[in-house]
């Protein structure tokens, strides 16, 4: 059975991340979860949109140029959503304001907006009632700590919004992610949440959570998050090597440990653009995975030239 494809950010390899134009294509390509990252506006809207700034993904600082912190960021969570709505967005760019990634949709082009999460889950509703084909939905929590520290708890609004939308029980297609950990116990253990719950890997020098993610990954780790969560997600660096005397690319055993534990392994980010250490071509990177390191799903900007490989 080949890996889920969960279409990271929409189909974000050909157009704009977490526009509805992005998650409609996805959803014509076949994907079988459409991701939705999930910030706080300042009168506690759920925004879809991967960071809790604005300023590299729109126009806030050309519309609203004495509205950014000290630290230089426009936040969302300075902005009302009547605000948030009259922005443009386009294609991530750096901080120098050059493109991420230069080959994809040209920057600063076209006519996109910011979506609410209500507005986001009605047009996922709309798709799968006409088209037949269900999409399931696979939200995540960003910065929790921060967004309770900024006087908004996104996790019981998210968990209602749903509930809204029909989404209650565990068997629906619904997967919550989050790189806290202590977010994803309270998920389970104070808050009651049905779903099925991803605990994201990332590094510590990231700066996501206060989480101890290298104690995570460790036997112990992988052991205790099992107890809690339903899968794992972690960086693609984090399930194999490039052994230094013969190039050749060596599991890091993590997803064998974390498949004896009962969880799922949905790794982050396949990216046709964007090669890790070890690969020549896209379809090599997405078999390896797949076959040899057996991975449950995949995260991609690319969902349409994972569903055309022939895998098992």
């Amino acid at each position: 059975m080949r890996p889920l494809v969960i279409a990271h950010r929409g189909a974000s390899g050909y157009l704009p991340e977490h526009t509805l134009a992005a998650k409609g294509l996805a959803h014509e390509m076949g994907a079988d979860y459409l991701e939705q990252d999930v910030v706080a506006s300042r009168d506690d809207e759920l925004i879809v949109l991967h960071d809790i700034y604005l300023d590299r993904v729109s126009d806030v600082a050309e519309r609203f140029p004495d509205r950014a912190r000290g630290d230089g960021r426009y936040y969302v969570r300075d902005f009302d959503l009547v605000e948030l709505a009259s922005l443009s967005i386009w294609e991530r760019m750096n901080a120098d304001g050059s493109p991420v990634y230069p080959e994809r949709y040209p920057a600063r082009s076209g006519d996109f907006r910011l979506n609410t999460l209500r507005e986001e889950l009605a047009f996922i509703r709309r798709l799968n009632e006409e088209t037949g084909r269900q999409a399931g939905i696979y939200p995540e929590i960003k910065r929790p700590a921060w967004h309770r520290q900024q006087g908004v708890d996104i996790a019981p609004r998210l968990l209602e919004i749903l509930a809204d939308f029909g989404y209650q029980h565990a068997q629906d297609p619904v997967f919550l992610q989050c790189f806290d950990d202590v977010e994803v116990r309270r998920l389970r253990q104070e808050l009651d949440c049905p779903f099925k719950l991803v605990q994201l890997i990332g590094n510590n020098s990231w700066g996501e959570a206060d989480t101890d993610y290298d104690a995570l990954r460790s036997a112990q780790g992988i052991r205790r998050l099992a107890e809690t969560a339903d899968a794992i997600g972690p960086h693609l660096s984090h399930l194999y090597e490039v052994r230094e005397s013969d190039g050749e690319l060596v599991p890091t055993g993590l997803a064998e440990q974390a498949h004896e534990a009962g969880l799922a392994v949905h790794p982050y980010t396949f990216r046709a653009d964007e090669l890790p250490p070890g690969f020549s071509s896209f379809a090599e990177l997405v078999r390896y995975f797949a076959i040899e390191i057996g991975v449950d799903a995949m995260f991609t900007d690319f969902p349409d030239q994972i569903l055309q490989l022939r895998l098992p």
